[in-house]
């Protein structure tokens, strides 16, 4: 058995780049930048913050998603799968590029953060099931309730 899985959370390095193919296919391109912190070892140096380049590819709905709700420094926790493709450059060398193939994607951060929304951060979309992004599937008084800080806790025990 494998696994082919990538969880990211990041910023939107750009706006988005969506194509229509055939059929009214919709597919997104975009890069999102994850930032492991820097520390200060046990010898005193300094180690720097270290920035990651990931390229995203929605596709279909999600596609559509990303083209109305996602914009440059929009945050994002995305699920998906690690693909690599090569094709021939101009000089005839082979070049190959690492995308992720986003599967869910969620937007983080604040209300501010994201002005087109209009909304807080918490919308989710699934590739696998149909999206209605005016309608964040978790809004935070969903999470408030499922997380336990409801405060008419009514249970028999």
């Amino acid at each position: 058995m494998s696994v082919n899985k990538v969880i990211l959370v990041g910023n939107v390095g750009k706006d988005p780049e969506v194509r229509y193919l055939d059929n009214d296919v919709a597919v997104a391109n975009f890069s999102l930048a994850t930032t492991e912190r820097g520390y200060t070892g046990r010898d005193g140096q300094t180690v720097p913050d270290r920035t990651e380049w990931h390229n995203i590819v929605a596709w279909r709905g999600l596609a559509k998603v990303v083209e109305n709700f996602v914009k440059k420094g929009t945050q994002l926790f995305i699920e998906g799968k690690i693909r690599t493709r090569s094709y021939d450059d101009k000089d005839g060398n082979k070049r190959y590029v690492t995308e992720i193939y986003a599967d869910n994607l969620q937007l983080l951060g604040r209300k501010s953060d994201n002005p087109a929304t209009g909304e807080q951060g918490g919308g989710m979309a699934s590739s696998s099931q149909p999206t209605q992004p005016s309608a964040p599937m978790n809004t935070p008084a969903q999470e408030d309730t499922f997380l336990g800080n409801d405060e008419t806790d009514d249970l028999p025990f």
